[in-house]
């Protein structure tokens, strides 16, 4: 579902990406771990379709980035640190709004919004505005507007950041959804237990490049802290 071949991102004389070889299966599950600066976040928006390469290859679904980025956009739902919603609508306008952004039939536009709140538990506040919405509650609308149009492919840049913590169970049981639905999805976050949990397989980046990649029956979750320090040279959270 997702190849990259020889992916490098350079900023000014800086290089974030190297050489980068990536295979991720149709329903895989990949947990992206790595230090601050390692090129998580930028190899994710490059996935996204938000920033271009340097150089390299790029195919999601067979389609060719950023060439065919208006293709791969449409198979993709996003959720980042940032909600990305707009501030000043409510969260059933939001929904609506992407909806016809994600070309859904009109018909099935207002059932799925209202299907999609009540999943992400914020059917009762579906006329109040964003801005009124706590750190958690707008996370749990990105997800809804991540899974509004039921996408092949989740990308998830460190989406439990801010989260308390029943916002982080949900987003887990909705994560959990996606692995047995047979979805591709690929998520980085510091959080390697979480991580080894729900995901199929593990990958850990230094360096601009993957230093690491293994199912996450090859290692356990007690001794990945240890695998993690000695690949990177840093300390995580366990």
């Amino acid at each position: 579902m997702i190849e990259i071949r020889n992916l490098n991102k350079i900023f000014g004389v800086n290089p974030v990406l190297r050489s980068l070889d990536l295979d991720v299966a149709r329903g895989e599950f990949l947990a992206l771990f790595g230090p601050n600066g390692s090129g998580k976040s930028t190899l994710l928006r490059i996935l996204a379709a938000l920033a271009r390469p340097t150089s390299g290859t790029v195919r999601i679904g067979g389609w060719e980035l950023p060439a065919e980025a208006a293709h791969v956009r449409a198979q993709l739902g996003v959720v980042s640190h940032l909600p990305l919603l707009y501030e000043t609508l409510t969260a059933e306008e939001n929904l609506l709004f992407f909806a016809r952004l994600y070309d859904l039939p009109v018909a099935e536009r207002a059932d799925r919004v209202r299907a999609m709140l009540d999943r992400v538990g914020l059917a009762r506040r579906a006329g109040d505005v964003v801005r009124t919405f706590s750190r958690g509650m707008q996370q749990r609308l990105a997800i809804a507007r991540a899974i509004l149009h039921d996408p092949a492919i989740l990308l998830l840049d460190e989406p439990y950041t801010g989260l308390d913590q029943d916002a982080a169970a949900l987003l887990d049981e909705l994560l959990r959804e996606v692995a047995l639905a047979g979805r591709t999805a690929v998520m980085t976050t510091h959080d390697l237990r979480r991580g080894h949990q729900l995901a199929s397989r593990i990958a850990i980046l230094s360096r601009g490049k993957i230093a690491y990649d293994a199912s996450t029956d090859a290692v356990s979750s007690e001794a990945l802290p240890t695998l993690y320090a000695d690949v990177t040279g840093a300390v995580t959270n366990r």
